[in-house]
Parts: structure tokens; sequence; C-alpha cells
């Protein structure tokens, strides 16, 4: 369930040892990391539901093993405290994006990630204790940070130059997974919060709900329906299918970064213009 993200020519054990609890925030850690860090993935796999993830023991053992960490937080990735107490470090610093952005534990959705602001402030607290931990490398952490951040100004270049384009344009979605992203677009996501929410969780939505979710396809309220291509569910795929026959087309999210063909900013940049596609030339992106 691990993916190697970053190995140096060097013996891996004189490398800084880190995880991210996710491979989005991996990615991140790599990016800034270079040739000076052994990154580790736990969640990885595009086709798989991350809410049904089970620890293993080799988990346990990169954990145990971990200079630095990575998780989400807002119990999304709550395995990862679990974890950690269980093989305690005076030394290990944890990076919680939930604390760095501030949020309750009650926050209703989860998926930091597709916030536009989370990755840059990731990455900074990520250069930070890599500097403490490696200080002779503090030039290179630094100048990979300034690249990483430059890359993040020309995505959210993107963002605003298509907000200009598309605000107020009306969209669907079976789960809160690319919220954060859509408002920043300027989309008006037409799905109840409570609908997304059953579905996140694995609840039935109520007949009504469901009626609605329908009615937005059947009557073209909407032009894109963003579906969460890693969990489905007899509703879903319905919904998936009629939002097709209605001629909705449909637009592939994930919670976990496809790969190996992305870095955290070019997948961001090719779910925009999956959008973008979907409304300009009502073109559907079934998979990334």
């Amino acid at each position: 369930m691990s993916l190697a993200l970053a190995l140096s020519r060097a013996d891996a054990t004189t490398l800084i040892q880190a995880v991210g609890a996710e491979n989005e925030y991996a990615n991140v850690i790599a990016q800034i990391g270079g040739r000076y860090v052994h990154v580790q993935a736990l969640m990885s796999n595009p086709n798989t539901d991350p809410h049904t993830f089970e620890a293993s023991t080799s988990v346990a053992e990169e954990i145990a093993r971990a200079q630095l960490i990575v998780q989400n937080g807002v119990g999304y990735d709550a395995f990862m405290n679990q974890l950690e107490s269980a093989s305690p470090s005076t030394s290990r610093k944890v990076v919680s994006v939930q604390s760095i952005l501030g949020l309750s534990n009650n926050t209703k959705n989860p998926h930091l990630w597709y916030k536009p602001t989370t990755m840059a402030l990731v990455a900074r607290a990520v250069e930070k204790d890599l500097a403490r931990m490696d200080p002779t490398n503090v030039r290179y952490f630094d100048a990979r940070l300034k690249t990483f951040l430059a890359s993040v100004k020309m995505l959210d270049a993107t963002i605003a130059s298509f907000r200009a384009t598309f605000a107020g344009v009306k969209v669907a979605t079976t789960e809160p997974v690319a919220d954060y992203l859509l408002q920043a677009l300027g989309l008006d996501n037409e799905t109840p919060f409570a609908f997304q929410a059953d579905i996140m969780n694995g609840v039935d939505p109520s007949p009504e709900d469901i009626s609605f979710q329908q009615h937005l396809f059947t009557s073209h309220v909407v032009k894109v329906l963003c579906y969460n291509a890693q969990v489905s569910s007899p509703v879903t795929t319905s919904l998936r299918d009629l939002a097709t026959t209605s001629r909705v087309p449909v637009v592939a999210v994930y919670e976990t970064m496809p790969t190996p063909h992305f870095e955290y900013q070019t997948w961001m940049l090719a779910e925009i213009n999956a959008i973008a596609k979907a409304i300009k030339h009502q073109t559907s992106t079934t998979s990334l």
C-alpha cells in the first residue's frame, strides 16, 4: 500500500525518512526534499476507497521509522494518530494540515488538499522542518520551496482565469471531494450538502435528495457532474448514468492523486481543464 516517491542514489537509510498519509502530501514532501528525503505514501491507489484503508504491519513500521509525517487530520486519516502513539518519538515532526489551517475536529469537508491555499502552507511547514533536521542543506530546501510556490502561483492564476470566464455556472457532485476547488473556481454546486455527506459517510440519501439530484440532470439545471471516481454505490452509479443519458458531462475527481502521471500541481490543473472542457464542449472526462 506504500509508494516510494523520492529516492537518492545514496543509501536510503542516510536520508530523512518521511511519510505522507495521502500521496498528494507525500508528493509535496518529495518536491521540497528532493534528493535528501526518502518519502513513502500510505494511501496511493486512486482505484480504491480511502475510507476503507486499513493500516498493515508494514505501514506501522514505516510510521515508526518516519522522522517527518504529513497527515490530513479532521478524522480523514485518524489511524495515523493511533500508529504514531504506538511508536512515540520525541524527535519526529508531524505536520497536521488541519492544524495548519486552524480547523476544528467537526469540519464537514475533510478533503483539504482541494483548497487552493492549502499546499503552499504545507510546503512551507515541510521546508521549515527539513531545514531543522538537515541544516547543511537549508539553501537546497529553500530553493525547492521557491520553485514550488512559483508553480502554485501559476495554478492560482489558472483558477482566477477560469473564475473570470465561468463564474456562476451550476454543477452537481456526488461527494464533497472537490468542493473547495469548485468554490474557488466560482462554480455553484447545486447538490445539497446533506446528500454529499450521506454518500461520503456510506449512508443512503433520502428519496427526496435523490429525486432532487435527478432533477438537476433531467431538467438540465447543471452543466457538469463531478463524480468521485474512487467511491461508487448503486445510487451514485445510477446518477452518473442518468447524467450521461441526459447529456450532462461527467468529470472524474479523486481523493488520491492519480499516479504516476501527476504531481500535485499538474493534477489540479488536469481537474480544472477537465471541468472547462465539460462546460465549453460538453466533453466528459471519466478518468485522468
